[in-house]
């Protein structure tokens, strides 16, 4: 069960271990958004992205034998190191499945937490299906991205600390990959301000979420060719498009070009470095038909000093 007290659990659970990421502001963007906007920085949480939350608290709840045996998943970058420090952190070991294409920082990142790396084709390989017969193969515990609730309400637990530092806002903006972080994030804010606008970002190559938003039911496309690597699921998952189809109110869409401003801003203006992925919700702000107090989850900020350069260069 997903809601206010479970995210509120969760919160217990990896205090202590996982950071209480900042919030900044910033009168430069209040001017330029017509916003006062407050941002949960989740590049300064471990391994760079708000992805430790869920890992961390999913296998927190792991026996002593599964733990012994080890830990599976399948990940585009941020989760994968996630689940690699999480295991490492607890005594377990990991074995992660990522995409042949992944940048070198995340794989090499993930294999320095200890983790076994396992690669595939992300155009043509079923990860799901890769990871579950990986788990079933070698007696793994499968710790997916984003389906699971121990997941969405470890990832959660940004919003709930965003808005015990803010208080009540007028909208909440998130980046919707996988649906996991959004969908913690959705619970949190309605549970604890029912009528906040909650408004998820995605890219525009990668909008599978807002077309299985309009058609009421999980909608599956070619998994998109955009920069935002870690948003580039091709379906909802089932769990957390079952809670994102009640919570969330809108879906905006950015394109390649408005996430490479959305890092230039953050980087000039903010002083901080975002990742793609990570950049998309504050993309989405910035294209601007918001008002009010705005908080906005910047995601991560995993990214190598050339592929930052490639992109802004």
């Amino acid at each position: 069960m997903l809601d206010l007290e479970a995210i509120r659990s969760a919160a217990k659970r990896i205090d202590g271990v996982a950071h209480r990421t900042p919030v900044l502001t910033s009168t430069t963007l209040d001017r330029r958004t017509g916003t006062t906007a407050f941002l949960k920085a989740e590049n300064f949480q471990r391994i760079g992205a708000f992805k430790f939350r869920g890992a961390y608290h999913a296998i927190s709840h792991l026996t002593p034998d599964q733990l012994s045996k080890g830990v599976a998943a399948y990940s585009s970058g941020n989760h994968a190191q996630a689940v690699a420090l999480a295991a490492q952190l607890v005594g377990s070991k990991a074995v992660i499945l990522m995409p042949e294409d992944t940048p070198s920082s995340k794989m090499d990142a993930t294999r320095g937490y200890g983790a076994e790396v396992r690669t595939y084709d992300r155009y043509t390989g079923d990860r799901v299906a890769m990871g579950n017969q990986l788990a079933e193969e070698r007696g793994l515990t499968l710790i997916p991205p984003y389906e699971h609730p121990h997941i969405m309400a470890g990832q959660g637990t940004a919003a709930l600390e965003l808005l015990d530092e803010t208080g009540e806002l007028d909208t909440l903006i998130a980046p919707i990959g996988g649906g996991g972080l959004m969908a913690g994030s959705a619970t949190a804010a309605k549970g604890m301000h029912p009528g906040i606008r909650v408004v998820g970002v995605e890219p525009e190559q990668a909008d599978d979420t807002r077309q299985s938003l309009q058609r009421g039911e999980r909608i599956q496309i070619p998994v998109a060719r955009t920069i935002a690597d870690g948003l580039a699921a091709d379906i909802p998952g089932e769990l957390t498009f079952s809670v994102n189809q009640r919570l969330v109110d809108d879906i905006v869409l950015v394109s390649d070009d408005d996430i490479r401003e959305a890092m230039r801003f953050a980087f000039e203006r903010l002083k901080i470095v975002l990742e793609p992925s990570g950049a998309t919700s504050l993309a989405g702000l910035l294209k601007g038909g918001f008002t009010g107090r705005v908080g906005v989850i910047l995601s991560g900020g995993n990214i190598g000093v050339e592929r930052f350069r490639e992109l802004l260069g």
